[in-house]
């Protein structure tokens, strides 16, 4: 079974494909997460989890579901994340949690897709966005085969940098960083209430008309970037910067 999370639908496209190549079946994590969906997945086929990288780790919602979750069936457990350079030493911790719940631990790989994240860096525009997307096929189809096989990903050795930013860096991000305060909307806001349906925290509340957020944020960017009239902002960082969704 594929299980994906996605804000911006990088996750989704590499979760279709893997399961498109593979036969198997596709479950989006969206509203399990957004309703506080705990109840038990069953798959007679390996679990294969396929999301975005968060600081070097996979997204703390993510990874709180999968621990309040039960599985059944088959114990093999892949994870596959995308990102716009690194996935730091996220496997280390990902194997931690396998080893909680039981899973046997498959390996972690790497796909570099589109950066999103414009609440600090900056997207790409739509045609290097596909270039970007189109160099990435290969690493998706290499594990792809992995998966069919039923083999280990193989892992590659983690620099010192690699480790404190997984272990340090992300212990201090998302305290620091991981916050609603600074979106706003401009008075190209339509109330058109999308990004309150995209919130997979349930943390926007359309009041009079406008968006309010809540301080429940994992900064998916999904409503900064899926909003249709680029009306969401991040403060000044996102000023000027692309709206990322994927284009494929």
């Amino acid at each position: 079974m594929i299980l994906y999370f996605t804000g911006t639908g990088n996750s989704e496209f590499v979760a279709k494909r893997i399961g498109e190549k593979t036969g198997d079946e596709i479950l989006n994590l969206f509203e399990k997460i957004r309703d506080g969906d705990y109840s038990r997945i069953k798959s007679a086929r390996p679990f294969v989890f396929v999301v975005p990288t968060y600081a070097w780790q996979i997204p703390h919602i993510v990874r709180d579901w999968i621990r309040r979750t039960k599985f059944g069936g088959n114990r093999k457990a892949y994870f596959v994340m995308t990102c716009g350079d690194s996935i730091g030493n996220a496997g280390e911790y990902i194997e931690k949690l396998c080893a909680k719940k039981g899973f046997q631990y498959m390996g972690c790989a790497k796909i570099i897709m589109p950066e999103n994240y414009i609440a600090m860096f900056q997207a790409p525009e739509r045609d290097e966005a596909l270039r970007i997307i189109d160099r990435a096929l290969p690493a998706i189809d290499d594990v792809i085969e992995v998966i069919k096989k039923g083999e280990g990903i193989p892992q590659k050795k983690i620099t010192v940098a690699g480790k404190i930013s997984t272990a340090l860096v992300n212990k201090i991000f998302y305290p620091a960083f991981v916050h609603a305060k600074p979106f706003y909307t401009t008075e190209a806001c339509i109330g058109c209430g999308k990004c309150e349906t995209v919130c997979p925290m349930n943390n926007i509340d359309i009041i009079d008309g406008r968006p309010v957020w809540d301080d429940h944020c994992t900064q998916c960017m999904a409503c900064i970037c899926g909003c249709p009239e680029k009306a969401i902002e991040y403060g000044k960082k996102s000023k000027g910067k692309p709206r990322y969704q994927c284009p494929m």
